[in-house]
């Protein structure tokens, strides 16, 4: 059975022209084995965050924490309620480095089965359900990790509709991850949000991802290895003149608890009061709107299939 084409959030299924200005990455809540005492898991902080977003205009915010990094999926139809801020969760899975040893064994022969549990039942059997699947390559290529929950993730895609958000290791990888999804596994390049972009500033790789049709993310302000902020309005303004206005997306991917806004971090207001009106100069207002707004309505609009 399929249905009318909604948005998946953690408060149920809503028309994408409800979205208003979205978040496209970003997270409240997670814990990688790769960021230890950086965990991002306290629930007031959390809601004073989606409190300042909600104050500049925000009213969307995508959290691509997957499977298995705590991503409190019990808290946020709460935090969606107390804050006025549509919230999509996810499902999938990232690197292995990102889980302690021993960490997804047990889930790693059924994945498909997983990632469509999640989108059509509900996290962790009784939470609210995913509205994507996140899953991540590696630096300049896929490893069998990547390979193995990508196919899975193109399953569960066949199965559900669901859209595919791709972490890209410092932006690399794009053309071999759409090659594998879109090229091996027959997934719609519509139905794949390439993340990370802004990191790794390649004209010809970000338009050559675009000419296939993918959505192509570009999120969080730049970190100490991987300084090109300066860069994102050429680019950007690059895409737009060719075409490609409506398949960018901006997120803010806070990933730290040092990194928010409420610590004296970026976080996600940083994305609506710097980046936003530096990107009106470079693209225009209409055009940054557009990404803001009728963009993510669209990479995240699906006819929901039961799985």
């Amino acid at each position: 059975m399929v249905s009318a084409a909604t948005v998946r959030t953690v408060l149920g299924d809503v028309p994408g022209d409800a979205l208003g200005v979205c978040d496209a990455h970003d997270h409240l809540f997670i814990r990688s084995a790769r960021l230890p005492g950086q965990e991002l898991a306290d629930v007031a902080s959390a809601r004073e965050e989606l409190r300042a977003f909600h104050a500049l205009g925000g009213r969307t915010v995508v959290q691509w924490t997957p499977y298995g990094l705590g991503r409190a999926a019990g808290e946020l139809a709460g935090l969606s309620r107390a804050t006025g801020v549509h919230l999509v969760a996810a499902t999938g899975l990232h690197q292995a480095e990102h889980y302690a040893p021993g960490a997804v064994e047990a889930v790693l022969d059924g994945l498909a089965e997983l990632f469509v549990e999640e989108l059509t039942h509900g996290i962790g059997g009784t939470g609210p359900r995913a509205g994507l699947i996140k899953v991540a390559g590696g630096f300049h290529g896929l490893d069998a990790h990547a390979r193995r929950t990508m196919a899975a993730a193109a399953e569960a895609h066949h199965r559900t509709g669901a859209p595919i958000a791709v972490h890209l290791e410092l932006g690399t990888g794009a053309l071999d991850v759409l090659d594998l999804l879109c090229g091996e596994h027959g997934v719609a390049p519509r139905s794949v949000i390439l993340g990370h972009l802004n990191r790794f500033p390649d004209p010809a790789v970000h338009r050559e991802a675009a000419a296939a049709g993918a959505f192509l993310a570009f999120d969080g302000p730049s970190r100490a290895n991987h300084a090109t902020d300066w860069r994102l309005p050429d680019a950007l303004a690059a895409l737009v003149d060719a075409g490609y206005a409506g398949q960018l997306l901006l997120g803010g991917d806070t990933t730290t608890a040092q990194a928010r806004s409420v610590n004296g971090g970026p976080g996600m207001p940083y994305l609506l009061r710097r980046l936003r009106p530096r990107l009106e100069l470079a693209v225009g207002a209409d055009v940054v709107r557009r990404m803001l707004t009728t963009n993510p309505a669209g990479a995240l609009t699906v006819a929901w299939r039961a799985g």
